[in-house]
């Protein structure tokens, strides 16, 4: 009875070793796959918002990391309904701020009237406008800081830190306990 059982594991085992490298090699940075739960016109709108919390200079902005993209995942994946819901309602919002402050979308103003339209959202006497300004600016933060370009060319995030350095010569006094 033993023996059936070992070969049984043996054999699964064995299965799994072989299909690993197959497994290991179809992940890339799009496998985990894009989902959205904004319409696609609410996605641009929270791109241009993000855009705008971190604009694009010498270095890449948020709208180019796609940091809107971790914003949502995290709002739908992380956080509960009532994040959900204010991300639903603070949209619309900023679009409808932007049309009483300029009579134009949030997409058309250019970015002083988007930093005002944010502004106008933080001191409004709706809360929901400062809670969704307040969430976006933190995801975004965290998501630009998190990404990529961010780590590796600003942080100098080294993956393994330390080396070992084989050929060194070694001193007598660190053979002798450092006497």
């Amino acid at each position: 009875m033993q023996r059936r059982s070992v070969l049984k594991n043996l054999a699964m085992t064995f299965g799994g070793l072989v299909s690993l490298p197959a497994w290991a090699s179809g992940w890339t940075p799009d496998a985990p796959g894009y989902v959205s739960t904004l319409a696609f016109d609410d996605e641009l709108l929270l791109s241009e918002i993000v855009g705008t919390i971190i604009p694009e200079t010498t270095t890449p902005g948020a709208k180019s990391l796609k940091v809107h993209q971790f914003a949502m995942r995290m709002i739908a994946d992380c956080y509960g309904e009532p994040a959900q819901t204010l991300l639903k309602q603070g949209l619309p919002l900023a679009d409808s701020t932007a049309q009483q402050a300029y009579a134009k979308p949030f997409s058309g103003c250019d970015a002083p009237q988007r930093l005002d339209v944010l502004a106008k959202m933080t001191t409004s006497t709706d809360t929901r406008g400062k809670a969704f300004v307040d969430m976006i600016k933190q995801l975004t933060i965290q998501g630009y800081m998190n990404s990529e370009y961010y780590l590796v060319n600003v942080e100098k995030f080294n993956m393994a830190p330390g080396f070992y350095h084989g050929c060194v010569p070694v001193s007598k006094l660190a053979v002798q306990g450092g006497r």
